[in-house]
């Protein structure tokens, strides 16, 4: 697939410089859409990086550009009664906990993550303690002050994206909270927000129940561009047996057991407010894999960042994004 930038006429400071993947054009139009047209979006001085969209009374999503020209990732803010809560932090460019800070007025934060990618945790650090399964611990443990060096080139110059060094904040040690499955977050007066174990795309990869709007905020662990679970296998952690379509489809299967609670789904990529009644297509593709690995329906080799190349086989899910794998992460 030839690399593109979807052309979108954008209050970013940022500007998209090259980017790796092409976007599905079902989610590139959403996107184009949304970000040209939806008139909820504030921008805020304080993250000039940053379009922050109202989806619900107390529900904003940020979306920021890629800064490593992969998907352009999603953050949210659920503004809870006493307390809030931000899911992913993003890169980690700009000011995130200043922004949060005014849309809540200056509630007390829980930081929490889906999983530890670049593009969902380099933000991190702008808060005191991040909150996440206790198998994602050990990738949040290896960030250190130099997590950035990857985007730019010998001249300092970004590679997949322009924007001003100094607008990241500087890397300082943060708490790590690992939590079980289950955990509940108390936003105050019962607003209840529960970690929901999704391995697959990584071993800890969680997705964040909001009991009172019926949301599922599901990560990387349901996407309509395509979701992975293609890499974790080769990540220098334990318990690599739950970066597989195995243990993804086990615990969606008991997400699904609980499918009455969930109304929507908010990925942290590409289209938003998914109905929910597209998490059983996406079983059923799990199961598929599993049941005969090599039908798969397309395939793709993908340069990684450190310029291996990795062949990604891929099913297709009904109404929705593929699911990506490889033979040794089924």
């Amino acid at each position: 697939m030839e690399n593109q930038i979807t052309s979108v006429k954008s209050r970013l400071k940022s500007k998209e410089l090259n980017c790796k993947d092409k976007s599905d054009p079902r989610s590139a139009a959403y996107i184009k859409m949304l970000r040209e047209s939806n008139k909820t979006l504030i921008m805020h001085d304080v993250n000039p990086y940053a379009e922050v969209y109202q989806f619900r009374e107390n529900l904003y999503a940020i979306y920021t550009d890629s800064a490593d020209g992969a998907g352009a990732p999603w953050m949210f803010v659920v503004d809870g009664p006493k307390k809030a809560m931000i899911i992913d932090t993003g890169f980690g460019i700009g000011n995130i906990k200043g922004l949060v800070d005014e849309i809540t007025g200056g509630k007390k934060i829980y930081a929490v993550n889906t999983h530890g990618h670049v593009d969902h945790a380099y933000g991190n650090c702008q808060f005191d303690a991040v909150y996440c399964h206790e198998y994602e611990t050990p990738i949040l443990k290896a960030q250190n002050k130099h997590i950035w060096d990857y985007l730019f080139d010998e001249n300092g110059k970004g590679k997949w994206l322009d924007f001003d060094r100094n607008d990241i904040q500087p890397f300082k040690s943060y708490e790590i909270v690992g939590c079980d499955d289950g955990y509940i977050f108390n936003l105050g007066d019962g607003y209840e927000v529960e970690l929901v174990w999704l391995p697959g795309h990584t071993q800890g990869h969680a997705a964040y129940l909001d009991k009172k709007n019926r949301i599922l905020f599901a990560g990387d662990g349901a996407v309509s561009s395509g979701t992975g679970i293609a890499g974790g296998k080769s990540l220098s952690t334990p318990r690599k047996e739950f970066a597989t379509i195995t243990a993804y489809r086990n615990a969606l299967a008991k997400i699904i057991e609980r499918i009455e609670e969930i109304d929507h789904i908010f990925p942290a990529h590409a289209i938003l407010d998914v109905e929910s009644q597209i998490l059983p297509n996406i079983l059923e593709a799990a199961n598929a894999i599993i049941t005969a690995p090599e039908n798969y329906d397309y395939s793709n080799a993908r340069t990684r960042v450190d310029g291996s190349v990795k062949i990604e086989l891929f099913k297709h899910v009904k109404g929705y994004g593929p699911l990506a794998y490889t033979m040794d992460t089924v």
